[in-house]
């Protein structure tokens, strides 16, 4: 713990002392795509990876089917408490029952799950000794799954081995892991394509995560119809980490202007910057988001919209998942994990909660004003797409032009207004910053 202490305060040091070399401030790094000339280090490639993807109303029921196949003997199906009481779980049970698979449940998932509650879940996975794991949920439930999993499989690893430096190791995952199936039950996270775990770490009360290829699920069962399940606000707070996933991997860093050049392929991080492929599905999301979220948070029958969002969710998941996000995430992680009081309404929890995706959203215009100096045209072109007339805007405008058109957006889904709406102060500035600034994986 104390060299946990050390790394993070050595981070700190080294970032309140250096000049501001950020990419919007510093354009020294540009080469052309796809080069890396002799002396340099610049990234010169980029990888993509992403689960094997099945949509359609109702594909839920084929799950054992799917376990059958893999030659699947002992299951481990994880759930929260109270998702095991509605029909998704149950579907799956049904399925699992219906094709002779024996499982175990474990439905002790914490909504927003912490260091503690994966340990809980890892236990339980080491003693099940299971040979392939069912994820029903939303990213928690996804996120607690990946790392039941991957610590299952490295029996002999700390937990912090494989945990984004500089809170953890940083190790990567050379292990074979078991066959892991995300059915997801919410329209944000993007989980089920995804190589990612996100938890908060309690004593530093952080947010942080295990960021590998290895982990991502093997099938990903997007059924639309568990989206009917979703109270409204969920269904909004999800799809705003929706609309920030498709803007953050959008205006990432290049791929070509990322540093250091990984001297193996197997330490390419996960998260490698914007590229031409993961453009094509964040844009994509970002085009969904704007015609179809205010509709699913309005009428919980609206099938359409719904499944639109829950499509969008993978899309931007597919996107972000190999470009990363940025300062929306980095800033968002002590904003859920030093909340005091405020507990979102329709979220059925006995703890205080900001959920993921809200406090996402918060910084959103603040961010994108600050941000659009590095790549304006990309930023009023995400304007454009979520309403703005940008027919005689100025590229120094972007910025402005971005905000404006997010906070319109958001008020219009009746967003929390600032940070002040969810318990933080002037005076909570000073922790919001010491627990962004260790999130040096993030962006």
């Amino acid at each position: 713990m104390a060299a946990t202490r050390s790394r993070v305060a050595h981070l700190i040091k080294q970032l309140q002392r250096a000049a501001c070399q950020c990419p919007t401030h510093c354009h020294t790094h540009y080469q052309a795509p796809g080069l890396s000339p002799p002396g340099k280090t610049t990234e010169y490639a980029f990888e993509m990876a992403v689960s094997n993807i099945r949509y359609g109303a109702g594909v839920t029921k084929e799950v054992g089917m799917d376990l059958q196949n893999m030659g699947a003997k002992n299951v481990c199906l994880m759930t929260d408490k109270n998702l095991s009481k509605l029909p998704p779980v149950q579907t799956v049970m049904d399925s699992l029952t219906k094709n002779s698979i024996n499982f175990k449940v474990y439905d002790n998932v914490r909504v927003e799950p912490t260091d503690g509650s994966f340990m809980e879940a890892i236990e339980f996975a080491k003693k099940g000794a299971f040979d392939a794991y069912v994820a029903v949920g939303g990213g928690s439930t996804m996120d607690t799954c990946k790392a039941a999993n991957l610590y299952a499989s490295s029996p002999h690893s700390d937990f912090l081995d494989y945990v984004n430096a500089p809170i953890g190791k940083g190790k990567p995952v050379s292990v074979p892991l078991k066959p892991l199936i995300a059915v997801p039950t919410t329209s944000g996270t993007g989980s089920e394509t995804t190589g990612v775990a996100i938890f908060d770490y309690e004593d530093l009360k952080v947010k942080t995560g295990i960021a590998s290829r290895a982990i991502k699920p093997t099938l990903g069962l997007i059924d639309p119809l568990h989206t009917l399940h979703m109270p409204n606000r969920v269904v909004a707070n999800s799809g705003f980490d929706v609309l920030c996933h498709a803007l953050e991997s959008y205006t990432a860093l290049p791929y070509h202007m990322r540093t250091p050049c990984p001297s193996n392929p197997m330490i390419r991080p996960a998260y490698q910057g914007s590229n031409p492929i993961s453009d094509i599905w964040a844009v994509h999301a970002l085009r969904i988001v704007a015609k179809y979220l205010k509709r699913a948070v309005r009428n919980a029958d609206d099938l359409e919209a719904r499944s639109n969002m829950h499509l969008a969710s993978a899309f931007a998941g597919i996107g972000f998942g190999n470009a990363g996000v940025h300062l929306c995430h980095g800033m968002s992680y002590p904003i859920s994990g030093l909340v005091k009081t405020y507990k979102a309404k329709e979220y059925d929890v006995d703890h205080p909660l900001v959920p993921h995706g809200l406090s996402v959203v918060l910084t959103s215009p603040a961010v994108f004003t600050f941000t659009a100096q590095m790549s304006p045209e990309r930023h009023l072109r995400s304007a454009e797409i979520l309403g703005a007339d940008t027919h005689t805007a100025r590229i120094s405008d972007a910025g402005p032009i971005l905000a404006d058109t997010l906070r319109k957006f958001l008020f219009g889904l009746d967003v929390d207004d600032g940070l002040a709406a969810i318990g933080y102060s002037k005076t909570d500035i000073p922790a919001l910053v010491k627990g962004t600034l260790p999130q040096e994986k993030i962006p």
